[in-house]
């Protein structure tokens, strides 16, 4: 659902205020659900950052699991809108290693901690909350659609091999990134996702170069 069909937790269609309310109470359990996972954030935890009343929080929200994937929802948008620039540009693989060390950097910044946003919220609530599962797995999907779309246009141009399949080259390219993305953040190391990142894009350049 967008910000602007956002609704309360009846169901009703907010106004102008009541999106921007929805909204800060969302990054407020999103920051915190990031430090901290869901189990240990608790609605109090979110009222107080967003600096609004437990009937506030009640009235957009029916309840934490409604919160959660809204949560989702908005780190998927805030992954995604991270990326931007790098994501319209995976269709070379300059313009894929640039992505990877964009991904690196920024995994330096956060001094490896956190994951990836999206898939440390679907493994949370994976075996207990089947829509929260749906909404991780459904933005992935789109992070994954996102590479794909750049591989498929060198595939367009002859860039790779008749016979090389886009979708499932995309899909190992999410799984490395995901896989790197959790053993960096438990060794504290970038290594991991360079390795996992630059094994796959080694394997697209091969494929390239026999195109």
């Amino acid at each position: 659902m967008s910000h602007d069909q956002a609704e309360t937790g009846t169901g009703r269609p907010l106004t102008k205020r009541g999106r921007e309310t929805r909204q800060r109470i969302v990054a407020a359990a999103a920051e915190l659900m990031f430090d901290n996972g869901v189990a240990e954030t608790t609605l109090e935890d979110i009222r107080a950052a967003a600096g609004v009343s437990g009937s506030q929080v009640y009235h957009y929200f029916e309840d934490k699991q409604a919160l959660v994937r809204a949560v989702i929802d908005y780190q998927t948008d805030a992954v995604l809108d991270a990326q931007c620039d790098h994501l319209d540009h995976l269709d070379t693989v300059s313009g894929l290693r640039a992505w990877r060390d964009f991904l690196v950097e920024h995994q330096r910044r956060l001094g490896c901690r956190g994951g990836c946003p999206i898939g440390a919220l679907g493994a949370e609530v994976a075996e207990t909350d089947a829509v929260a599962r749906i909404a991780a797995a459904r933005g992935l999907r789109r992070w994954e659609g996102r590479i794909r779309d750049g591989l498929q246009a060198m595939h367009a141009r002859g860039e790779l091999p008749a016979d090389a399949d886009p979708g499932d080259l995309a899909l190992a390219v999410l799984a490395a990134l995901q896989g790197g993305l959790l053993l960096t953040q438990l060794q504290r190391d970038t290594r991991p996702l360079e390795v996992t990142l630059d094994a796959m894009l080694d394997r697209v350049e091969a494929l390239a170069r026999a195109a």
